[in-house]
């Protein structure tokens, strides 16, 4: 991807991209078929410092650029899609504590996060709540010096494998969204219970969890006041849905590469795929909308780094990237024929992987109503 970075941030992402190639994408094909986590790829990438690419050098993090983090998510979505997906769910948690938590919380989390030694889930969405976090039902009623949390949690990226959780839950009933709350939730915390992984269509090494808590939190590992919680995840999903643009990214440009090299030795009639018309209208659509994807996450990435609000910028890169991405992916199975939809190659697992994208961290739908709001300032 073409983003603006300096010297150093050039040479992160060549060390990423080079992982990426020795280490993630020959085992991409294993992972999806085993459905599983993908820990090696994950410590290969820790030992480079990714895991804290979202985090400030006072925190653990390398202190680069948006830019450079979503270079980095999306050679790394282009190699294995599940990887990402188990990564980027680490950074919604970090992103939790940097925004929402104290110094004390900061220092005892973040450094071990960016290092790789603690791997994070971010527990939001309920079987009742998913696009809506106003109608969640997990609550944290006060008792002695911390809270009783009860309740459940599901689709939870991580959920059942990491070392924290950061949950929101609601400790005022009848104050909505401004009644709810973030904690950070221990493993190995007494009252937690996952399930096994989910069956899912595509990312099969990105596990997804439900949980249940019925667990005491110190008041301690409360992010900020109460009921700040659902500022602090409104923030941190706008910083999310970027690096899902990233994904998306990543993976349609796989998929757009593997359609040209196609193009170029398959051949029908004695002649290249790639001298048909249709074939090189089909390519030139992908890559042109494909390039709009990409400067709409640029236009995003440029207000995440210059600290203005970019919520709806963030939901317009979402929602275009993820849509585009699955047209692109579909044509280039499309262009591969019959080849395109057997397991040997990897355009069936990009079409599967990408089928998320649409749905999690705000539906097509959310990010559409987002947009309109901001245009409109209605609420």
């Amino acid at each position: 991807m073409s983003w603006s970075l300096n010297t150093d941030e050039q040479a992160a992402c060549e060390s990423i991209r080079r992982v990426c190639a020795a280490v993630l994408a020959p085992a991409a094909a294993e992972i999806d078929e085993t459905a599983s986590f993908p820990r090696a790829q994950l410590a290969a990438l820790a030992q480079l410092g990714v895991w804290g690419l979202n985090l400030p050098e006072n925190w653990g993090g390398p202190g680069l650029s948006a830019a450079a983090l979503a270079a980095g998510v999306e050679a790394i979505a282009g190699a294995c899609a599940s990887t990402a997906s188990a990564l980027t769910a680490h950074y919604l948690s970090t992103d939790a504590i940097l925004i929402g938590g104290d110094d004390d919380l900061r220092r005892r989390f973040l450094p071990n996060a960016a290092s790789g030694e603690k791997l994070g889930a971010f527990a939001l969405t309920e079987p009742r709540a998913g696009s809506n976090p106003a109608d969640m039902r997990c609550r944290a009623v006060r008792e002695g010096d911390g809270y009783r949390l009860t309740g459940t949690k599901h689709f939870i990226s991580n959920g059942g494998i990491a070392d924290f959780i950061v949950v929101f839950a609601v400790t005022d009933p009848g104050a909505a969204h401004k009644g709810i709350s973030a904690f950070v939730v221990e493993k190995g915390t007494p009252g937690i219970a996952a399930s096994p992984p989910e069956k899912t269509m595509g990312l099969k090494g990105g596990h997804v969890f439900e949980l249940n808590f019925d667990c005491l939190v110190p008041a301690t590992h409360r992010l900020g006041a109460e009921g700040s919680g659902f500022r602090t995840a409104m923030k941190v999903l706008d910083n999310g849905r970027v690096e899902v643009s990233a994904m998306c990214l990543g993976i349609a440009q796989a998929a757009l590469d593997a359609a040209v090299a196609w193009a170029r030795a398959r051949q029908i009639g004695g002649s290249p795929l790639a001298d048909y018309q249709g074939i090189q209208w089909m390519i030139a659509d992908m890559a042109t909308q494909l390039q709009a994807a990409r400067l709409l996450t640029e236009d995003a990435v440029m207000k995440r780094s210059s600290g203005q609000r970019f919520s709806m910028e963030a939901s317009m890169a979402k929602l275009f990237a993820s849509e585009t991405a699955a047209k692109v992916a579909d044509l280039a199975l499309q262009i591969h024929g019959g080849y395109g939809f057997t397991r040997g190659l990897p355009l069936e697992r990009h079409v599967r992987d990408l089928r998320i994208m649409r749905i999690y961290e705000g539906s097509s739908e959310i990010q559409r109503t987002i947009i309109a709001r901001n245009l409109l300032q209605v609420h």
